[in-house]
């Protein structure tokens, strides 16, 4: 770790960005941060799938970078000199420069999911004028399909590669592509709960799971942390809603009733129940006995994952009545074909 910082005056924080540290003279006016690491107990570096974390690796960079400025403490209000750039805002002194940066953070956000709402409520707009023999479902279908491949994309990128893995670093540091991806998702959500609203084509339990949703973004966003458990929970909602679409699509052009249809509810039962609901019970779990996410964050998790169980059981039930109704179908069509063979009325090629 001294030679990784002693080499250049860069530190990593992902694959392809890099954060300027500061040079000699600044570090011997402030304590660097490693003296402050010696005697602490340090946690497994953060890591992804392609690359797990492993225990005589250095922290993730991004959470050694929080903890040396949270070490350099604010100018008090009564210096001298102000540390602002000299202009019109001069007189906001000491600690009242981090409101500004905390209000110019929030009024970003908000526009970047403003933009994220703008930009599918245009896509929504363009399909019902593509579709317009279709209703205004089908264009909503649509919309919710290319976010669901969109955002699997993502997530998948996020949690598989860029890190941090999100088993063994819950409640990390929020990085910027994370946010980008929160902000864009914040969005879809907000565009389909409002349709969702105004249309009544939803029941109880999914308005109270796309509010759920929302929550949690919003709650990833204001806290700067814990984006990387969400990340992962919008990976595991969302692998399974292009094949929800495809479902219905096959139901509404009639070709729901063949072998398609099938491959499609038996993909949709395997990845819902394996990865939303097998493998959000061991992210619960590592969230649950984590000591670094908040306790209502927790509380959200276990919310998501009840919700997630109420649609489990309904589908399980769907898919146990789909089977029994094709094992008697099969069954039927086999004793017709002994029938006919008995009485010697099958013919033979």
């Amino acid at each position: 770790m001294d030679n990784d910082l002693s080499k250049g005056n860069s530190l990593q924080v992902s694959h392809r960005h890099y954060i300027a540290l500061p040079s000699s003279a600044q570090s011997r006016r402030t304590l660097h941060p490693l003296a402050f690491f010696q005697n602490q107990r340090l946690w497994p570096s953060c890591g992804s799938a392609l690359c797990p974390p492993r225990q005589q690796v250095p922290p993730d960079p991004r959470l050694l970078l929080r903890r040396h400025h949270s070490l350099i403490p604010p100018p008090s209000p009564s210096a001298s000199s102000c540390r602002c750039d000299p202009g019109p805002g001069c007189g906001r002194r000491g600690a009242g420069g981090f409101p500004v940066r905390s209000a110019r953070m929030a009024l970003a956000l908000c526009l970047q999911v403003l933009c994220s709402l703008c930009g599918w409520l245009s896509l929504y707009a363009s399909f019902c004028r593509l579709n317009r023999h279709r209703s205004y479902e089908w264009s909503c279908r649509l919309v919710t399909f290319t976010h669901g491949v969109l955002s699997i994309g993502l997530s998948a990128y996020i949690g598989f590669i860029d890190g941090p893995w999100p088993f063994t670093h819950p409640g990390s540091p929020n990085t910027p592509l994370q946010v980008h991806v929160l902000c864009l998702t914040l969005g879809y959500f907000i565009f389909d709960l409002g349709w969702c609203l105004y249309f009544q084509s939803e029941g109880a339990l999914m308005l109270a799971h796309h509010t759920l949703s929302i929550l949690g973004v919003i709650m990833a966003l204001v806290l700067g942390e814990s984006g990387t458990e969400v990340n992962a929970v919008l990976f595991g909602s969302e692998i399974t809603n292009p094949l929800l679409q495809m479902r219905w699509f096959l139901r509404e052009t009639g070709q729901y009733h063949s072998f398609t249809g099938d491959v499609v509810d038996f993909l949709f039962v395997a990845l819902f129940t394996g990865v939303r609901i097998g493998v959000g019970a061991h992210l619960l779990f590592c969230e649950m006995v984590s000591p670094t996410p908040k306790w209502f964050v927790k509380v959200g998790g276990v919310a998501m994952y009840a919700v997630s169980w109420c649609f489990m059981l309904s589908i399980w039930r769907f898919a146990w009545k789909k089977s029994i109704k094709k094992y008697h179908s099969w069954r039927s069509r086999r004793n017709e074909e002994r029938q006919l063979k008995y009485n010697g009325h099958l013919k033979t090629h």
